[in-house]
């Protein structure tokens, strides 16, 4: 039992070596992306345009249950016109960075990892070593800071989606007063306590999860097993990377 212990946690220190060095030297190499910028323009449109119609429809969702529970429980205590208040801070502090957070993990994490994955089981990562190219700047970085690039913007159209859909609900099918709905919204929301801190959560989210799905797709067996492993790990250590990383900043920046 000990040689198991030892071995296992030998193995993931190694893991966590390999990804740090990895993170660094793609960190290193991204200024040379700034000459062949289409690269990542590319890239922000596969996971970025790609993934907008399941972000906006699951922010549409989010914002209808939000209005219902949220006119429930508020309702409770007279003070259903704080109605959009609470709509727009539950979306803009935790639910739109996290859930978005989530949603490109199950979407474009998977990809990224399933396509670098083949890459590596097609040797095309070793041709391009064979012919002085540098794998991780022209597949890696690419990708990498597209995702970092396209999170924010998927969490701030997440947000304001769910707004609007809690405005159809509140306001008009439940009849709440439109001017108490988006006049407490907008006193009760502070630009830099909320909304900042929201858009920097979003940032990180980006970085946690874009690198775990190309790291994960980058250390996959060359097989279609291993690709299929490499897939499943990228959704579950992303989804409890954010799920972590959101108490660590929700304690930081809201204490």
């Amino acid at each position: 039992m000990l040689i198991a212990i030892g071995a296992a946690v030998r193995l993931g220190v190694a893991g966590l070596g390999r990804a740090a060095r990895m993170f660094f030297t793609v960190l290193g190499l991204s200024p040379a992306l700034l000459r062949r910028f289409r690269l990542v323009s590319d890239q922000i449109f596969f996971v970025g345009n790609l993934s907008l119609v399941i972000i906006a429809v699951s922010g549409l969702f989010v914002g209808f249950v939000l209005g219902l529970q949220g006119y429930y429980t508020l309702n409770r205590y007279g003070s259903e016109q704080a109605l959009g208040l609470l709509v727009a801070l539950s979306l803009v502090r935790e639910l739109g960075p996290v859930i978005t957070a989530l949603l490109f993990a199950g979407r474009a994490g998977t990809s990224l990892t399933a396509e670098i994955g083949l890459m590596k089981a097609g040797e095309q990562l070793t041709a391009m070593e064979m012919m002085a190219v540098n794998p991780l700047q022209r597949v890696i970085a690419p990708r990498f800071w597209a995702g970092v690039v396209a999170m924010p913007v998927l969490a701030a159209i997440f947000s304001a989606v769910g707004i609007l859909g809690g405005y159809l609900v509140g306001v008009q099918l439940i009849g709440v007063d439109a001017g108490a709905f988006w006049s407490q919204m907008q006193g009760g929301v502070d630009v830099r306590a909320d909304v900042i801190n929201g858009v920097i959560k979003s940032f990180i989210f980006g970085i946690a999860v874009t690198f775990i799905a190309l790291y994960q797709g980058f250390e996959a067996k060359p097989t279609p097993e291993g690709v299929s492993r490499a897939t499943t790990r990228t959704v579950v250590i992303a989804s409890l990377a954010v799920l972590g990383l959101d108490f660590l900043l929700t304690a930081l920046m809201f204490s």
